[in-house]
Parts: structure tokens; sequence; C-alpha cells
């Protein structure tokens, strides 16, 4: 193996390669108020839907999201980014965050946690899994809300640092793919 010629970075800070986005707004409803959440590590865990979260007791949602178990992923685009950052840097214990943001919640048909209505799309959740030695929650959608007719498509990605990327073009390789997708995609 020959010497590494390109330079390294801290360690510290290797997540900020790979932090994928979107960046998502979680609602939750813990039987007296609603609240959100920002949250930026999320992972799609296969087609059925199944999707994980990081979060922990150090959020006040999570608390409703134990007690509950369910919830709303919001997906915001590039029109919210200051919502997104002002939901994601105070607490639900203390603030409205759909009066202070301007958002406005909307009931779905499956969950308590209301829809969030100013985002491009929406799932509600059931949580089926609570890893807490790695504060993962698993959740399975169980209905998905798009708003196509929305001006401002493209999502945020958190890298991590306080900067975001924000989507670009789309590039289809389906036809390449199609013996790995499920069918009717």
């Amino acid at each position: 193996m020959g010497d590494v010629e390109m330079p390294t970075m801290p360690i510290s800070r290797a997540f900020t390669l790979i932090e994928s986005g979107p960046v998502v707004l979680v609602t939750t409803f813990d039987g007296l108020k609603n609240n959100i959440m920002t949250i930026s590590w999320t992972m799609v865990m296969d087609f059925t839907p199944r999707f994980a979260i990081t979060t922990g007791p150090w959020n006040y949602s999570y608390h409703a999201i134990e007690s509950t178990k369910e919830c709303v992923i919001a997906i915001p685009t590039l029109d919210l980014i200051d919502q997104v950052v002002g939901v994601g840097i105070c607490s639900g214990a203390k603030t409205d965050k759909f009066a202070k943001f301007g958002l406005t919640p909307m009931k779905g048909m499956h969950v308590g946690a209301p829809l969030i209505k100013e985002c491009l799309a929406n799932i509600e959740c059931r949580v089926i899994d609570l890893v807490e030695k790695h504060n993962i929650v698993i959740l399975e959608g169980v209905e998905a809300y798009f708003d196509g007719d929305r001006e401002e498509q493209r999502t945020l990605h958190a890298v991590g640092d306080g900067t975001f990327i924000v989507d670009g073009n789309r590039l289809d390789r389906r036809e390449l793919m199609r013996s790995k997708l499920p069918k009717g995609i």
C-alpha cells in the first residue's frame, strides 16, 4: 500500500461528508399540544416504507413520540429554511412553534400528530421500535401526502455545520435500475 497523498481532515467532522438529508420537520401531539422538531439525521430503511430518525430524551418531542408511538415526518423546501432553522434552535417546552414560525397544522387520517400545510410532503408514521442504546426511532409510514402544485420543490440537506445544500437537477436512470426497483416505481 502506497503513501496517502490525500490531505486528512479532523475525524470529528467526518459526518459532514455523508450527512445526506433532506432535513425534515417531525411533528408530535402529546395529548395537550402540537410540537415540531427539526431532524437532519434520517434514514430510509426499505421500500415498505420504513424510516429511522435519531432523537432522544434531550428533545422535548421525544417524550410524545415515546408515549403516543406516532409522529408525522414533514418535508420542507428551500422557501422554509429560516423556519426550519428556527424550529431547530428553540424548545417546544417553552414555545408554540406552529404560531411562532407561521406554520399551519392540519389533521391527518391516521395519527394525532399534525401535518404541516406549508411543507411539500407529509408522512404519517407509527413507531415500531425504539433502539434506546443508539437513540434511533424506527417508523413505519401509514399515509403519505405530496403537494405537487407547490412552486418550490427543492429540499434542504444539512451538512451538519450550520450550512445547507439544496437539491439540484434530477437525473433519470430508472430504466437502467429497473431490476432493483419495486413494481410501480
